[in-house]
């Protein structure tokens, strides 16, 4: 299942101690570009976590896992992202890249901010 939509909530690192090891959980928030925009928690487990470098306002397309497990009688569901593709204009890394300088910082911007009808020629 694959959902895409713009994180607008990153929660607490989760870290503990397994029979395995040590391992860490990253959940997240994101709201879909539907008409009716929904709110979904997902998780990313281990390695993804540093791997997928989240920051709130990326527009992501995300390949989601979903898992139930009972305990004491009760349903718990887990929506686990296993694949995630930032696409561009979001968050602190955009769409520009590299080849842009950021807005205010064009080589021939005049002085004190305000527009001016010289030619920089």
């Amino acid at each position: 299942m694959e959902i895409k939509g713009t994180v607008i909530q990153l929660l607490q690192l989760q870290t503990g101690m397994g029979k395995k090891g040590p391992w860490k959980k990253q959940e997240f928030v994101i709201e879909t570009q539907a008409q009716y925009p929904k709110k979904v928690c997902l998780s990313a487990w281990g390695d993804k976590v540093d791997q997928y470098n989240l920051s709130v306002g990326d527009v992501v397309n995300v390949a989601v896992d979903l898992e139930s497990r009972e305990y004491n009688g009760r349903w718990y569901t887990e929506a686990r992202a296993w694949k995630l593709d930032k696409v561009g204009g979001g968050g602190n890394q955009g769409s520009r890249g590299n080849d842009f300088p950021p807005p205010g910082d064009e080589p021939f911007s005049s002085g004190g901010g305000q527009a001016s009808d010289d030619l920089p020629f």
